[in-house]
């Protein structure tokens, strides 16, 4: 393996580590509506269940309230029945046409267990970044061992750990951003 795609390679688990921690983050709401916190409620379509986005759109008519418009009028009633069952702390209301979510404010207690939850998310995010890193360092010691000059292993191993800085530091970036997001009353 050559010490250029070591770093490439590297770099790319790192990135998506980053991209899945990202998509999680934005999984825990924070008090503001958002359509991806409907991401996870599954509606019977057809016979099969299938997310609330496939049947409908989803869209934020203000801060604090969803706005869930079906493609097919007969989807009104399961869609709500779903967003029920799926328990999300939400009461919607169907008015006919659309179903309206109002995103309930967020409480005290609730707001530090959305915190920890984030953390636990980040955590796992640095998990992959290590482990990234953990194979890339494998990966120098075995060209080390193919006869790599070890001054040219100890410059590679540098590359990787000030990468893995980089990524670490983006976590914990994302941590701060959300914590401060969902603190915010």
């Amino acid at each position: 393996m050559e010490s250029q795609s070591i770093l490439d390679t590297a770099r790319a688990q790192m990135e998506k580590a980053i991209k899945h921690l990202e998509n999680e983050l934005t999984k825990i709401r924070a008090g503001k509506a958002n359509p991806s916190i409907l991401e996870n409620v599954m509606v019977e379509y057809y016979g099969s269940k299938v997310p609330v986005s496939q049947t409908s759109s989803i869209n934020t008519l203000d801060a604090r309230t969803l706005l869930v418009q079906p493609w097919e009028k007969n989807m009104l009633t399961p869609i709500e029945k779903a967003i029920q069952v799926a328990n999300l702390g939400f009461n919607p209301q169907n008015d006919g046409t659309v179903i309206r979510i109002s995103i309930p404010p967020l409480t005290e207690e609730r707001r530090k267990e959305l915190v920890k939850m984030s953390k636990h998310v980040v955590e796992e995010a640095k998990i992959g970044v290590r482990n990234a890193r953990k194979e890339a360092m494998e990966n120098i010691k075995k060209l080390q061992k193919d006869g790599m000059p070890e001054d040219g292993a100890k410059s590679l191993e540098q590359k990787v750990q000030k990468l893995t800085d980089e990524y670490i530091a983006k976590c914990d970036k994302h941590m701060e951003l959300k914590e401060k997001e969902i603190m915010t009353v």
